[in-house]
């Protein structure tokens, strides 16, 4: 289980950079996960949540620009890249994978972006122009982080 919830979460990373580890610094702050005694334990602090949060929130306003790059130029890629490995890592350490967990996040961090791309272009040609296509995948992608944030807080 803890291996698919990076996987998981590295696909929100590949949808909405920003939007994968606001959401696992919440699940940490909010004591969903343990990462007591690892390099990660920063994202449980007591304002990480709130710095990551409107982060998060400017991405999506962002990404509706015209003059935002695509997720697939290189900068863009490895930032998805490494938010997929970061919030991949929260899962994998507190099951005691965090290695795999990260590795986890960065598969999850390539389809989600080879695929969050594939999916709103055809969206977008669907409806003729590009925002409503980049409005669902924003819902998706935030419908999917607290999703994953509200098995894990019923699993616990």
């Amino acid at each position: 289980m803890t291996i698919l919830f990076a996987l998981l979460i590295g696909i929100v990373a590949g949808l909405r950079t920003m939007t994968a580890p606001a959401a696992v610094s919440w699940a940490a702050h909010l004591g969903l996960v343990d990462l007591g005694g690892t390099w990660l334990a920063f994202l449980g602090y007591a304002w990480t949540p709130w710095v990551l949060t409107p982060a998060a929130l400017a991405e999506l306003v962002t990404d509706q620009l015209p003059s935002t790059p695509s997720r697939k130029v290189p900068v863009q890629f490895g930032a998805r890249i490494v938010a997929g490995a970061v919030s991949g890592a929260v899962f994998g350490a507190a099951g005691g994978f965090l290695v795999l967990g990260a590795v986890a996040g960065i598969v999850g961090a390539v389809i989600g972006t080879l695929g969050g791309a594939a999916a709103r272009a055809r969206l977008a040609a669907a409806f003729g122009k590009d925002m409503p296509a980049a409005l669902i995948e924003d819902a998706v992608a935030i419908l999917a982080a607290l999703a994953l944030l509200a098995l894990l807080a019923a699993l616990r």
